[in-house]
């Protein structure tokens, strides 16, 4: 017959003190250390940061050829010269402008009713505006390789006299186109108006933005002036 357990209350269990003794084999640690697991293991941990460690690059060295030196950089481009960038920048800005005029040139013919836009006069007047502007850009446009415009002047001065010479073109061709507009015929317009409004954008483009908004704010002091509406 099975005999039932019989549930233990709190009082009937004996109170008893944990043993504070030390431990009577060696620990985990002290094997460890007797081993010499610790040293192993910074050892090892050395070697792993030195392999891992990034390898220097060495910097390209100059080697001497007779009287000559050149880099052995096999990365490192040659750039143009400044002549050649003076040149490509020329013929930048002036295909450029000259693609403004063109398109000044077929809207004013346009605005004008006429017939039929003879393509021919208007694709050899875009010739002649990338021949004059490519001239104008090549002289006087700011470059390293033309730092000054004219020969003798100070350096200091050479800046100040660029942008008096575009706020004076800036303000004299866009007075006049507004003249010219509001008082000539149609013939006229046609043909002065798309080269002085090119020159006009030009001039304002390389002033600086004092410059700049001074010249504009001429040309509107001109229409207010004279009484011209903007239509």
């Amino acid at each position: 017959m099975a005999r039932r357990r019989q549930d233990k209350t709190p009082s009937s269990i004996k109170l008893q003190q944990p043993d504070r003794s030390g431990p009577t084999e060696k620990t985990l640690l002290e094997l460890a250390d007797e081993r010499g697991l610790f040293e192993q293991a910074q050892k090892r941990e050395r070697e792993i940061r030195k392999e891992a460690a990034p390898i220097p690059i060495p910097r390209a060295q100059k080697i001497k050829t007779g009287d000559a030196k050149r880099e052995t950089d096999d990365d490192d481009e040659t750039g143009f010269s400044p002549g050649v960038e003076r040149v490509f920048e020329t013929v930048l800005w002036s295909v450029s402008l000259a693609t403004l005029h063109f398109t000044f040139d077929v809207l004013v013919q346009h605005q004008y009713n006429v017939d039929s836009v003879v393509w021919p006069k208007v694709w050899a007047r875009f010739g002649q505006a990338v021949l004059v502007f490519g001239l104008l850009v090549y002289v006087f446009h700011p470059h390293p390789a033309n730092p000054g415009l004219i020969p003798g002047l100070p350096p200091r001065y050479q800046s100040a006299l660029r942008q008096i010479i575009f706020f004076a073109t800036s303000l004299s061709a866009g007075c006049y186109l507004i003249y010219i507009t509001n008082s000539f015929g149609y013939l006229a317009i046609m043909k002065r108006a798309p080269p002085l409004g090119c020159l006009w954008v030009w001039s304002v483009i390389e002033l600086e933005l004092p410059w700049a908004i001074l010249s504009l704010s001429g040309a509107a002091s001109f229409v207010w002036a004279k009484g011209y509406s903007i239509k």
